[in-house]
């Protein structure tokens, strides 16, 4: 089994940068133009992109609309969108604009029958993230923590048809101390539903031992700030995982 590489483009105020643990005061701008550095990474192989709109994380709407639709028309693989996504009318706006799968969090936890009804009817489109501080979901953009354990989160979806979870640890978002390969790998061993890792990425260790884990579950890793960093290679990357 191999491992879908998905590099991160993460917006906030139209340009792209990256957040040291979910702290919108704490970014760093890599460039104000998100439709280049799509295709930046398509030329080195990306099929898969992973986008973030932050500002529509804690608006709890879309705000950066313009830039993921730029990225959206230029990027010629698979966009997986998420951020601020809390209603029928923006998942369907979105897979209409073409849009692969959508991300789904904070209204997993707030609304999870509206995640269920969409999953249902648009298979294989909808991913649940499941973002943990200290083992328990955090939401609206990361600032609150909840009483729900993640794996409670995940269970709930269990049978709901959605194509996969996306863990992220958020104590380790941005930080470069490497992804939590172990909660991510339990996670995965836990429920039947295939598990993106994300958070904490810090160079191709990381994605050997991702990918090691593939039979257990485990179908993506996102890396943003190791990219842009340049401690990871994206195309070495893309090839380890396909190995």
């Amino acid at each position: 089994m191999s491992l879908i590489v998905f590099p991160a483009i993460d917006l906030k105020g139209g340009q792209v940068v990256r957040l040291a643990e979910g702290d919108m005061d704490r970014a760093t701008v890599y460039g104000d133009d998100p439709a280049a550095q799509a295709m930046l990474f398509a030329e080195a192989g990306a099929q898969h992109l992973h986008v973030v709109d932050l500002d529509g994380s804690f608006a709890g709407h879309a705000v950066n609309a313009d830039a993921v639709e730029s990225i959206v028309r230029t990027f010629p693989g698979h966009v997986q969108l998420g951020g601020g996504i809390r209603n029928r009318a923006s998942v369907e706006r979105w897979f209409d604009l073409g849009v692969s799968r959508i991300v789904i969090g904070t209204a997993a936890l707030k609304d999870p029958d509206f995640v269920k009804e969409v999953a249902r009817d648009f298979p294989g489109g909808i991913v649940v993230a499941v973002d943990a501080r200290d083992g328990f979901v955090a939401t609206d953009g990361w600032a609150e923590k909840s009483d729900m354990e993640v794996l409670d989160l995940a269970r709930r979806f269990e049978d709901a048809g959605v194509a996969a979870l996306l863990f992220t640890d958020v104590g380790r978002d941005g930080m470069l101390k490497g992804c939590n390969v172990q909660a991510t790998v339990d996670l995965a061993r836990a429920t039947d539903i295939p598990v993106i890792a994300s958070g904490g990425v810090a160079g191709i260790g990381d994605i050997r031992m991702l990918a090691i884990h593939a039979v257990d579950g485990i179908e993506g890793v996102i890396t943003g700030r190791a990219l842009y960093d340049g401690r990871l290679d994206l195309a070495t990357a893309i090839a380890l995982a396909n190995a």
